[in-house]
Order: C-alpha cells, then sequence, then structure tokens
C-alpha cells in the first residue's frame, strides 16, 4: 500500500508518477492560482460585459452538474445575499427534464458552470435556453470549448487541473461568481475583502495539509458525513463528493440540523460527522456537534474561530481566523475536504488523481462535443 506520508507534490503541478501528486500540487496551488483569477478578473473585459448587459437582472439562476452543480449552490448563495436579488441553483439535468419547475420566468439570467465547457448536460441545457432566446453567462477553465459558442459571455480562468476530481478549479470558479456577484452589488469592501483572501487563506491554511494527513492516518472511518448550511450547503455537498471520487468511500451530505431528523441514526465511532461551521448558526450548530459526540461519533470542524464548546465536542478543529465576510471565506473552507479525500484515498492504497469509473468531462454518447481529457 502507498505510505500517504510519503507523498509529495509534483512541483508546478507537472508530471508525477506518485498517485495523488497532481491532486496534491493542485490543492496546495490554490492561494497562487486564486490570485492569478483575481488579477485577470480585475480588467476582464468579460466580466465588464457582464455588468454592463446585466446589470439589473431580475434573477440569477446557476446551472452545473456534479462539483460545478455545488458551485452553483454556493454562489446563488453569494449572489443572493450581496446583491438581494433572487438566486437560485439547479443541475443541469433538471433544466433538461423538468423545465418547468426550474424556470420561474423569463427575466432570469441562466449562469452555465463547466470546468471543461464540454459537459454534456450543460451543454444541452445552454442549447434549451438559446432556443428559448435567455442570453446567458458561462464560466469555464477551458477556452475555445462549445459551451463558449452557446453563451453569449464567457468568462475563462486559468485554473484547470490535470486530475481527474475538481479542487482548484472548483474554489476559483465559485471566487469568479463571487467577484462578480460583489460587482453587481457594487460592494468595493467585500470586492476588497475577495483580493486580500488569497495571500491571508495562504498562512492560514500552511499547517492543514500535515494535521489532515495525519488524522487520516490515526482514523480508519466506515462511513462520513458532511454537514452544513447556508451557503455552506454546497460546500458540505462537494466535501462528500470529494471524498466518495478520490477515496471511494461511503459519504452523504446534509443540512446540518436536518442530521437530527433520522440519520444521526448511522452515528457510532467509525463515523465521521464533519460539520462547516458557520456564524449565523454557531449556537445551534455547536448544539448539534456536541450531541453527535455525545452518541459517539468522531468529529471533524472546519470554522473560522471555534469557541471552548467546539474545542471540547470536536476530535479535530481546523480554525481558519480569517478577516473576511462570512461568504469570502467559502473558497479556503474547501480545502481541507480535498485533503481528507485525498488521504483517505491514499490509505486506502487508491490513485485519487484518476479515480475508476470516472473522466475528466462527462461528455455523453452521440454528443458532438470532443476531448473527454480535458476539464469537467
Amino acid at each position: 500500500m502507498f505510505d500517504a506520508t510519503e507523498l509529495k507534490p509534483s512541483r508546478d503541478g507537472g508530471d508525477s508518477a506518485e498517485p495523488g501528486g497532481h491532486s496534491l500540487a493542485e490543492i496546495l496551488s490554490q492561494p497562487e492560482c486564486w490570485r492569478r483569477c483575481l488579477t485577470e478578473l480585475r480588467t476582464s473585459q468579460s466580466v465588464k460585459e457582464v455588468l454592463a448587459r446585466f446589470n439589473h437582472a431580475e434573477e440569477w439562476l446557476f446551472i452545473g452538474c456534479g462539483s460545478s452543480y455545488y458551485v452553483a449552490l454556493a454562489a446563488a448563495a453569494t449572489m443572493k445575499s450581496l446583491t438581494g436579488r433572487p438566486a437560485r441553483a439547479v443541475p443541469a439535468s433538471e433544466i433538461l427534464l423538468y423545465p418547468e419547475l426550474a424556470f420561474s420566468g423569463e427575466a432570469c439570467i441562466p449562469v452555465l458552470i463547466s470546468r471543461s465547457g464540454q459537459t454534456s448536460e450543460v451543454l444541452k441545457a445552454a442549447a434549451v435556453l438559446k432556443q428559448r432566446k435567455l442570453p446567458g453567462v458561462a464560466v469555464s477553465c477551458v477556452s475555445g470549448q462549445v459551451l463558449e459558442k452557446l453563451a453569449t459571455i464567457t468568462i475563462t480562468l486559468p485554473a484547470d487541473e490535470q486530475s481527474t476530481v475538481m479542487t482548484r478549479s472548483f474554489t476559483s470558479m465559485l471566487l469568479a461568481l463571487q467577484f462578480l456577484a460583489s460587482r453587481l452589488a457594487g460592494n468595493e469592501a467585500y470586492t476588497d475583502a475577495l483580493l486580500a483572501m488569497p495571500e491571508l487563506a495562504a498562512a492560514a491554511l500552511k499547517p492543514v495539509p500535515e494535521r489532515i494527513r495525519d488524522f487520516v492516518a490515526r482514523y480508519t472511518f466506515a462511513d462520513y458525513v458532511c454537514l452544513g448550511h447556508g451557503p455552506f450547503y454546497g460546500l458540505a455537498c462537494e466535501y462528500a463528493l470529494k471524498i466518495t471520487e478520490m477515496s471511494v468511500s461511503y459519504a452523504q451530505f446534509f443540512h446540518s440540523l436536518e442530521f437530527r431528523h433520522g440519520p444521526k441514526s448511522i452515528v457510532r465511532p467509525e463515523t465521521l460527522v464533519i460539520l462547516l461551521l458557520s456564524e449565523q448558526g454557531y449556537e445551534a450548530e455547536c448544539d448539534l456537534l456536541e450531541e453527535v459526540k455525545s452518541l459517539g461519533g468522531t468529529t471533524l470542524v472546519v470554522a473560522n474561530q471555534a469557541n471552548v464548546r467546539v474545542r471540547a465536542a470536536a476530535d479535530m478543529v481546523v480554525e481558519l481566523g480569517l478577516r473576511l465576510p462570512e461568504t469570502a471565506r467559502l473558497s479556503p473552507y474547501l480545502v481541507p475536504g480535498q485533503l481528507l479525500g485525498l488521504h483517505v484515498g491514499l490509505k486506502k492504497g487508491l490513485n485519487p488523481d484518476s479515480p475508476r469509473h470516472l473522466t475528466r468531462a462527462v461528455i455523453l454518447d452521440g454528443d458532438g462535443s470532443k476531448n473527454p481529457e480535458r476539464g469537467e
């Protein structure tokens, strides 16, 4: 079995014979990747075009598949909180199968999210939107793809990966949509907070990779539960997906307090319950954390600030301590979950860079897009 404690990232994300080497390099590269993306976004002609054309949009509809759908959930929460305008997230498949439920009216602006710009269901949803004459925005990490031809305006980020699993592309596309929301809201203080985030996060996250590696080495879990509320719910979904993809483990996700209503029956020492602690729900979520601990579960908490109650009820605490607005901290919150999935996979003797049954883009038979080697 590969020894996770010996894992070294490939230099600059280059070729690596080490299992998980690409994924680790891409996870660790995120603060620098965020800085590059934000530098481009500040002068992006595409962002300027979105602001000019859609500044008075009545509603935003964020669309994606898999991880990109979870980006959509977090982006919609940020857009709603910053602009006060209605914002929702739906899977692309919902547009295809139940369009009458997905659309609330013709005044919404769809935002299509796809790392590769080739994801079949996103392309089909884009075609449906085009038939309805709805102008839309695309966010991707690969230029010149089919999605770019179907969208009115495309924002392309320098955040693609060699690995199958999305890590820095997820956090960077989320960051781009948060940047867009802050500009639409005219919230300069929030924009400045996003611009400051990469440097602050780099320092806060420095000890996290070793701590997560050591935590995984100490424990073996049968199942995983990921919990979050509000803007953290989409992140909890992504935590569960990263654990599932990278380690072929069983992981579930819930709105935090919903865990009480039936799912808590699975709690035992071999259950790792991961709680993404929010500010707005802090006390109620602390109550839940203490309840899970009293039932015998093992607990991991990711929080910006951890009080005495949290430290007493958590087997591990990742405390970021970032002096930023709550939603401006969402991308750094993802890093512990990505590392967790990586190291659990390595402990099981797997290669998290290339999980079984998965490709970097879901391209269905008969679809016109090509080259599944380029992003999801």
